[in-house]
């Protein structure tokens, strides 16, 4: 019998030293950010009637059989979303949660077509996100990158148009990739948006290997030319697929919370992170949509201690694979990466 979950916890790896640990964020839906407190109070706000009769009940139904049933409380809450002053206070009270907890860089999702979909404007949304991000980086000293989804269980068409709608604002933008229902929407519907998107010289990433097949990983680099793989834990089902990635060296942004709260593991301790590391695969560890699956990136750090006993070691790996599978240059990298080795007395 393993001995994970057993409580062989490393004695140095407590909460001060997983808050204080420098790290990067590389997945992270900002309105997954969206805390039942800040749904109510924009609501108000804005003038919204929410089916809640109180925080307390919202934080109940936040308990999902699958990806799907999170997904339709996930759009039915950002609802409450109308105004840029209502994306610049999301956005920078992530921003405040994540410095607090060691995050230096953060590279953060955030998906237009949620928005223009009910009628709020692409700009409304980008701006308000993007001041943010701005003030943000002044105020706290972490540096941010915004990424931008689309949604696949829209068409690829639609798709297209946001792609063109993003245009104007490239400068803010720095990727595209692929999120929501993963299961009979695969990366190869989208090839020719994201042919479109490398023409324009965004990065690429796409969500693969959450409950959709290691096939969709192959595809997501093969079809999309993404450069990074957000999830990526069903690799471990395919013997072949783990050694292409361990040998081309694709970043992989694991959300364990996220994949528990989802059912994709049924415990921590049934998670494949550890034998992900133990392969050679450039796992991060990363909070997805923390205000519905109970932590953000430290509360997903220390459930990997309690559930397959990480110890300092395997926190170092992740979090220099952070660092080093973001999309900061070169310089701030090697910067970052002698932080955490100072930090870590190495």
């Amino acid at each position: 019998m393993s001995d994970r979950g057993m409580g062989l916890r490393d004695p140095a790896v407590d909460e001060a030293f997983l808050n204080g640990l420098p790290k990067a964020e590389l997945h992270v839906h900002i309105e997954g950010t969206l805390e039942p407190e800040m749904m109510f109070g924009l609501a108000q706000r804005n003038g919204i009637a929410l089916r809640y009769a109180s925080v307390e009940e919202a934080r109940r139904a936040y308990d999902f059989a699958d990806l799907q049933s999170f997904l339709d409380l996930y759009y039915e809450g950002m609802g409450v979303l109308l105004h840029e002053r209502d994306f610049y206070d999301l956005t920078l009270a992530y921003l405040e949660k994540a410095a607090g907890q060691g995050v230096r860089h953060a590279e953060i999702f955030f998906d237009p077509q949620a928005h223009t979909g009910r009628g709020v404007p692409f700009e409304t949304a980008v701006t308000g996100i993007r001041n943010a991000l701005t003030d943000g980086e002044s105020r706290l000293g972490l540096s941010t990158r915004l990424n931008m989804c689309f949604l696949r269980h829209l068409s690829a068409d639609e798709a297209m148009q946001t792609l063109r709608e993003a245009l104007p604002f490239k400068g803010w933008i720095a990727a595209v990739g692929l999120d929501s229902s993963e299961v009979g929407h695969p990366p190869e519907d989208f090839k020719a948006v994201f042919e479109e998107a490398a023409r324009h010289d965004f990065l690429k990433v796409a969500h693969a290997g959450e409950e959709g097949p290691p096939e969709y990983i192959r595809q997501a680099l093969d079809d999309l030319g993404a450069v990074r793989i957000d999830h990526g834990v069903r690799c471990m089902e395919d013997a072949a697929l783990v050694g292409r990635l361990r040998e081309e060296r694709v970043p992989l942004t694991v959300c364990p919370l996220s994949n528990v709260r989802l059912r994709c593991f049924p415990t921590m301790g049934e998670h494949p992170a550890k034998r992900m590391l133990e392969e050679g695969l450039c796992v991060t560890v990363n909070c997805d949509d923390p205000a519905y699956f109970g932590g953000y990136v430290v509360e997903n750090y220390a459930a990997l201690r309690d559930g397959l006993d990480f110890g300092r070691e395997d926190f170092r790996a992740v979090a220099e694979n952070s660092f080093k599978a973001s999309f900061l240059d070169e310089g701030e990298k090697k910067r970052r990466l002698q932080e955490l080795a100072s930090y870590l007395g190495a």
